[in-house]
């Protein structure tokens, strides 16, 4: 009796299992990606890319076999002046100064040297892109193709240059039935992504590596070659010298970027490189083509982004937006009202997230637009309207703004001065810094030697004894902006003492 019952539990409790698992394994199987049906969820077809083709092949295989025909070795030829051929002056300590005025005038040398880079074709006619610096003040262009054809001479034209984006297009003239590349949709791209740089690095033709996005957007990068207008796409593809140029594919084969700089303390790979967002460079390269350069929106405003200090210091609501510390005159800024220490939280309708993309933003508006901008002004939002002016072919780099620490210390004359003298001051009133403490809370500010202080919170500064006033009046603990002119640039700086 106790044999059959304890029998028939035993069926009872295995048919439960047996539901149990049925149903536990249709919803694991629902909630895992690429095993359930989501056509429902999800009704645009997504093309599974498997890990192996059927042929055993890795999935880059093909992208390779796609990407790699369209990909160019440039070759450029320049003329650089130099001291004699084989030796470079190059002096540095006390005696600088008089070992440049020295050998000032000293004749100078013509060598030929070579750069070496990568390049990509946009179309069967033979458009081809690559870096500006890579072809920068070049003599004569070798384009070569992975399968042997070469073009150089009248062959090749320069069709347009951008040094601000550092894209150049070039043309193979007469040419036709080429292999060429088609742009992604970089927007669309996610950290995390497959990213696969083709080019040349090290004379290695064809070379291919693999990699992922591992960061949108990345501005403010210190590069020998520029460029000013940065938003790169960061990836750990591994890129080298003469991969600059070359393009930066998804795993569908669609270029998202151009292969630009590395940051490296060796000059080798060490994971960090940058490539040029194609959706930057495709409205670049179509103007280019059609004008044979870039006209840009112009504001006329040097700026900063604003650090926790400074935020404390101007008793700011938040850190958004971005903070003018400069109206250049007569420009479109100044002719608008915009004043230094405006925040500026909107322009056209858009938030402004941080300096690089609103820079980017500007320029891409057309010249002549007028646009409503909502600038933070004594605490309160105002709305101006500007009409953008045309960007100047040569205009400086506006100083970034330093890093921000706490204390103080620094040693100042009045401007007339004669201590002042060899840092050749450009203001007419305010104190000059002449020396700076090591590790005190104004080096650590990012104050340099020869600053003009031309206001200490809301009080202007004509002299030393101004100045003097002004510190006195600090409150420990509580930050305060110095106004400066470094040079002939404005700039904001928050100091705590």
């Amino acid at each position: 009796m106790h044999k059959n019952i304890s029998l028939r539990n035993a069926g009872i409790i295995a048919g439960a299992a047996a539901v149990f698992a049925f149903l536990f394994g249709i919803i694991i199987t629902a909630s895992l990606p690429g095993l359930a049906n989501r056509s429902e969820a999800n009704p645009d077809p997504v093309t599974a890319l498997p890990l192996v083709t059927e042929r055993g092949e890795s999935p880059f295989t093909r992208v390779a076999e796609n990407v790699t025909p369209a990909v160019a070795n440039i070759s450029a030829e320049k003329t650089v002046s130099s001291t004699f051929p084989g030796f470079e002056w190059r002096f540095e300590g006390p005696w600088d100064d008089l070992f440049k005025d020295f050998f000032r005038g000293t004749p100078r040398g013509q060598q030929r040297t070579q750069t070496l880079g990568s390049g990509f074709i946009i179309s069967e006619d033979g458009y081809l892109v690559t870096n500006y610096h890579v072809i920068r003040g070049a003599s004569d262009i070798v384009v070569k193709l992975t399968n042997k054809q070469e073009f150089k001479g009248d062959e090749i034209k320069i069709i347009g240059t951008d040094p601000r984006t550092d894209i150049a297009l070039l043309k193979i003239e007469n040419a036709k039935d080429l292999p060429y590349l088609e742009f992604g949709d970089s927007d669309g791209v996610k950290v995390g992504d497959w990213a696969i740089a083709f080019g040349n690095p090290f004379h290695l033709e064809g070379t291919v590596t693999v990699g992922v996005i591992s960061a949108k957007g990345r501005a403010g990068i210190a590069l020998p070659e520029g460029p000013d207008f940065q938003s790169f796409l960061q990836t750990d593809a591994a890129i080298n010298p003469g991969n600059s140029g070359g393009p930066l594919v998804n795993i569908r084969g669609e270029v998202i970027g151009i292969n630009t700089a590395i940051t490296s303390p060796s000059g080798g790979n060490v994971g960090i490189g940058f490539a040029i967002p194609a959706n930057l460079a495709k409205s670049v390269i179509e103007e280019l083509k059609s004008e044979g350069k870039v006209t840009r929106g112009y504001l006329g405003v040097y700026l900063q982004e604003i650090s926790e200090d400074l935020k404390d210091a101007m008793d700011l609501p938040s850190l958004e937006g971005v903070l003018i510390s400069e109206v250049v005159d007569n420009t479109p800024a100044s002719r608008a009202g915009l004043k230094g220490g405006d925040v500026i939280l909107e322009f056209d309708g858009k938030k402004i997230e941080d300096m690089a993309s609103f820079r980017i933003m500007v320029a891409s508006t057309d010249v002549g637009k007028e646009v409503r901008m909502k600038v933070l002004r004594d605490g309160k939002e105002k709305t101006l309207k500007v009409t953008l002016g045309e960007m100047p072919e040569t205009i400086s780099t506006a100083p970034e703004a330093p890093e921000q620490e706490y204390e103080l210390g620094l040693r100042v004359v009045d401007v007339d001065d004669q201590r002042a003298f060899r840092f050749e001051p450009k203001a007419t009133r305010g104190v000059i810094v002449i020396d700076i403490r090591p590790d005190s809370p104004a080096a650590k500010a990012g104050f340099d030697v020869g600053d003009v202080i031309m206001a200490i919170g809301n009080k202007s500064i004509s002299d030393i004894d101004d100045y003097r006033d002004a510190i006195e009046g600090l409150k420990e603990d509580k930050p305060v902006i110095f106004h400066l002119q470094r040079g002939e640039r404005k700039l904001y700086v928050a100091v705590t003492p």
